[in-house]
């Protein structure tokens, strides 16, 4: 049995400890808002938030996030709790970001993150940071814009932020992933796993 802290809520998992946390989110607590995109970790649909970082969903096993805490789309609200209302989703609805709308939920997650660890990004952070995440419809303009415009009004909570149990036992490794220029983390969850090939 696997536990882990998902959107604010203790939840138990009887899975293989190897399925990746994508599946067990849309198959075993349909929570379908996370999506499949490469199964690689590379195009950034399945993006999520561990302990508030970024992270690829579709190649993280649950094993190795166990007793973490786990924000999905789902979870995302601003700072009165109010789901689906963070800065960046009404953002994201105010420049009317999505076309065909599939990679939007990573979008927003690896947004979030950007937001709590540079409340005021320039540009050329935003860029570093958003690069993960592939949009086929091409609408990285205006989701640039919409980061900005979320920056100006950065009230957003993850619902699960404050984690209940904030110890050291209850926090990744600050050296298990890897960062970009900005300290930011990013996504390569096969790290964690003894099987370089992942999940």
């Amino acid at each position: 049995m696997i536990k882990i802290i998902l959107n604010n809520k203790p939840v138990e998992l009887d899975v293989d400890p190897q399925m990746p946390l994508l599946y067990a989110l849309r198959d075993e607590l349909q929570l379908t808002g996370t999506k499949f995109g490469c199964g690689a970790g590379q195009c950034g649909a399945c993006t999520v938030h561990v302990n508030g970082k970024a992270m690829r969903s579709c190649v993280t096993p649950i094993s190795a996030i166990a007793e973490q805490a786990i924000t999905t789309i789902e979870g995302l609200a601003d700072k009165q709790g109010n789901l689906g209302e963070s800065a960046v989703q009404v953002a994201w609805r105010e420049f009317k970001v999505p076309q065909c709308g599939y990679c939007q939920s990573g979008q927003m997650m690896s947004a979030a993150a950007l937001l709590k660890a540079i409340p005021q990004p320039n540009d050329e952070q935003i860029i570093e940071h958003m690069q993960g995440n592939i949009c086929r419809c091409g609408t990285y303009k205006r989701i640039k814009a919409a980061i900005k415009s979320a920056a100006g009004n950065t009230t957003d909570l993850a619902a699960n932020n404050a984690s209940p149990n904030t110890s050291p036992a209850n926090t990744l490794p600050s050296n298990s992933l890897p960062t970009n220029n900005n300290g930011v983390e990013i996504f390569d969850a096969r790290k964690f796993t003894h099987d370089s090939k992942g999940a």
